[in-house]
C-alpha cells in the first residue's frame, strides 16, 4: 500500500470528487429494429429516456429487454446475425451512423451484468483496468481515481488492506459493486444494468440499490428487471415491454397506480410473467 496516498485521499468526501456532469444527456430512440437471423426481435421502439433519473425495463422473459440493452452500447455489433435498424441518438448523436467511433460510444455505457464477472487480476486492478486503457498512466492519480471509486461504492473501508490481493476472493456482492466501481472509473454519462441484483443476497441487492438511488444525481441508470417491487421502490421511471414491443411507459407512480393498457394490468396484476 506505499504506492498509494493515504494521506491526502483516505478522508476525502467523494462528493467532492464526483460534481454532477454539467451538460445535459438523454438518449432518444426512433424506430428502432433488431433481427436475429430470420427473427424479428425488437420492433419499431420509439422512446424517449429521462436523464438523471433511474428507468426500469420491465416484461416476461423473451420480450427483448436484455436485446434493447445491448443495442444502446452496440454490443450487437460482436454478432454478425445480428441486424439493426433506426436511430439511437445520444447527446443527439446518432449511435449507429457510420462515423461514429464506437470505442467513445461503450465509454459513455457503463455496464454491469447480471453476475458480477470480476477480472482475474487484483482488486486495485480491476478498477485502474478502464482508465490505464484510456492513456491514464501516472501512478498518483490512478491510486487516487482507484481510492475515489471504490469509495464511491461503498468498498474501501472493506478492502482498504488487502487491494492488492485476487478480486475474486471477494463476496459476490462485494464483487459486483467492484464492477460497478471499475464501469465508474471510465467516467461514463449511462449506467446499464442488466438483472445487476438478481443473483445476491437480500442485503448486498439493499447495497446495490441504495448505489443506484446516489448515482441517479451525475448518472441515467437503465436496468433490466424482472423484479416488479424492485421497479416499485427505485425507479423514477417504467418501460413494460412485450414481445418485442413498448407497450407502455411512464414515470413510476402513474405507471403502477394507473397503467392505461389493459395488457399492462394483465402483467402487473402476474396474470401472466
Amino acid at each position: 500500500m506505499k504506492d498509494i496516498d493515504m494521506e491526502t485521499w483516505q478522508d476525502k468526501k467523494v462528493k467532492d470528487a464526483l460534481q454532477p456532469v454539467t451538460s445535459a444527456v438523454s438518449i432518444r430512440i426512433k424506430q428502432l429494429n433488431v433481427y436475429i437471423r430470420d427473427q424479428h426481435i425488437l420492433k419499431d421502439i420509439d422512446l424517449i429516456l429521462p436523464e438523471k433519473s433511474i428507468i426500469c425495463i420491465i416484461g416476461p422473459s423473451g420480450c427483448g429487454k436484455s436485446t434493447f440493452l445491448k443495442a444502446l452500447n452496440r454490443m450487437h455489433d460482436e454478432t454478425p446475425e445480428v441486424k439493426i435498424t433506426g436511430n439511437i441518438f445520444v447527446d443527439g448523436e446518432d449511435i449507429y451512423s457510420n462515423h461514429v467511433n464506437v470505442i467513445d460510444i461503450r465509454k459513455k455505457m457503463g455496464l454491469l451484468s447480471q453476475r458480477p464477472c470480476p477480472l482475474p487480476m487484483s482488486i486495485f486492478d480491476n478498477v485502474a483496468y478502464g482508465p490505464r486503457i484510456h492513456g491514464l498512466t501516472r501512478r498518483k492519480v490512478l491510486n487516487q481515481t482507484v481510492i475515489q471509486y471504490l469509495q464511491y461504492v461503498g468498498l474501501w473501508e472493506e478492502v482498504r488492506g488487502r487491494i492488492r490481493t485476487p478480486a475474486t476472493r471477494l463476496s459476490i456482492g462485494q464483487q459486483q459493486r467492484l464492477c460497478l466501481a471499475r464501469g465508474l472509473a471510465v467516467e461514463p454519462e449511462f449506467i446499464l444494468g442488466d438483472e445487476a441484483t438478481s443473483a445476491l443476497d437480500p442485503i448486498s441487492t439493499k447495497k446495490i440499490e441504495e448505489l443506484f438511488l446516489n448515482l441517479k444525481e451525475k448518472y441515467t441508470i437503465i436496468l433490466v428487471t424482472h423484479t416488479l417491487r424492485q421497479a416499485k421502490r427505485i425507479a423514477d421511471h417504467v418501460v413494460f415491454m412485450y414481445m418485442g414491443k413498448i407497450i407502455e411507459s411512464g414515470p413510476t407512480d402513474e405507471f403502477f397506480n394507473n397503467p392505461r393498457k389493459q395488457l399492462t394490468k394483465d402483467y402487473l396484476s402476474g396474470s401472466f410473467s
